[in-house]
């Protein structure tokens, strides 16, 4: 079975593609893998670094806005758009693919919409609650398109062509074991907060973290710290942190990276997670069971990011406070709060766990063996 999977631009896109990809390989170990991704973006590090390879090309999102380096963006969009269709249909014909799956992106359309004019059964994966732009102009002549919650359904006008299976995590995600994670990454014996707002980044969150910081120092590090920058943030940040008066050379308590390549294992040696609220984050963090504040994005799409956060939160499994509410005060009350509260501690960790499908991987790969079936005949 030769399969493309289609993702890119973040993490939230990436890491369930491969998550899938990871499962399939185990089940069917001769099949053959290939992703297709965007020029530039995350994929060309997270794809090769999980094994597989990778074929990229030109990807430009689309302006909502009609000013005119709008316009100028989406006619450049729309001839990019259209040279990789035609470059996807020869990476298809060549590799053979048996099918293609979409699990978000800007390049995600064209490999998808290549395979379709060929014939090759193809697949849609949506992480968020209410479809995004692609999964809306996919999902109308994609095979299966596949979701994560039940009250997704009612958005598609071919409810019998969708199937809700989670959303597919890492195994390191359900399995690493918390002492395990701690002894490796050499931490104390003192909690573990980790904080992260996406792959690139987010200047308020960086800079709410960067005062944070300066709190824990005065009181005398009650807490570890582990901080991914994201890429845009990489470049001035340290600097913004000194400029606190906290010198990370000097701090062994908190660390401070670009990006966390081994989330797993931070998150399973976590005991507070403060995170943005993608399906992705969620998801992962819920297979982990490790309580966390969701701080949702306020610049995507339908708000769909409050909406995932909010959706832990009435199941009692997140904290959710609003970026415009968000201080670095307010955060340290949060995580000494938590971390003292051992009752609604416990309770959250019950919640995450109650709503983890730890089995989405494989209840996709079920459906791509269908696919595969159908194809033969």
């Amino acid at each position: 079975m030769n399969v493309i999977f289609t993702c890119g631009g973040t993490g939230g896109h990436i890491n369930p593609a491969i998550a899938v990809a990871n499962t399939l390989k185990e089940r069917c170990p001769d099949c053959n893998i290939l992703f297709i991704g965007g020029e530039g973006y995350m994929e060309e590090e997270l794809v090769p670094k999980a094994g597989y390879r990778l074929e990229v090309m030109p990807a430009y999102g689309l302006e909502r806005k009609l000013s005119l380096s709008g316009i100028r963006n989406n006619l450049r969009a729309v001839k990019s758009v259209l040279s990789a269709i035609g470059k996807c249909k020869k990476i298809i014909r060549a590799f053979q693919a048996d099918m293609v799956v979409g699990t978000g992106g800007y390049a995600s359309f064209p490999a998808l919409y290549a395979a379709k004019q060929l014939g090759v059964p193809t697949c849609v994966h949506e992480a968020n609650a209410m479809p995004g732009l692609t999964t809306r102009m996919v999902s109308k002549w994609a095979d299966k398109t596949l979701v994560c919650f039940p009250e997704s359904v009612k958005y598609y006008n071919q409810p019998e062509k969708v199937e809700v299976v989670g959303m597919p995590v890492r195994r390191e995600f359900i399995y690493t074991k918390k002492d395990n994670a701690r002894k490796e990454l050499g931490l104390s014996d003192k909690p573990l907060v980790v904080t992260a707002f996406g792959s690139q980044g987010a200047k308020a969150m960086n800079e709410v973290t960067a005062k944070l910081f300066a709190l824990e120092q005065a009181a005398g590090f009650p807490f570890q710290h582990i901080h991914a920058v994201g890429s845009y943030g990489w470049s001035w940040m340290p600097d913004y942190v000194r400029r606190q008066g906290v010198d990370l050379t000097k701090t062994a308590a908190i660390t401070m990276q670009e990006y966390i390549y081994n989330m797993p294992t931070v998150m399973a040696a976590a005991d507070v997670i403060i995170s943005r609220a993608g399906a992705s984050s969620c998801s992962e963090i819920a297979a982990s069971g490790t309580p966390c504040v969701l701080i949702p994005s306020p610049n995507v799409t339908d708000n769909h990011q409050e909406k995932n956060a909010r959706a832990l939160e009435a199941n009692g499994a997140a904290i959710v406070l609003l970026e415009k509410d968000c201080t670095a005060q307010g955060l340290f009350d949060c995580i000494t709060g938590l971390l003292a509260d051992t009752d609604r501690y416990q309770a959250m960790t019950k919640a995450l766990y109650g709503m983890a499908v730890p089995d989405s991987a494989e209840r996709l790969c079920d459906v791509l063996e269908q696919l595969a079936k159908i194809k033969e005949k």
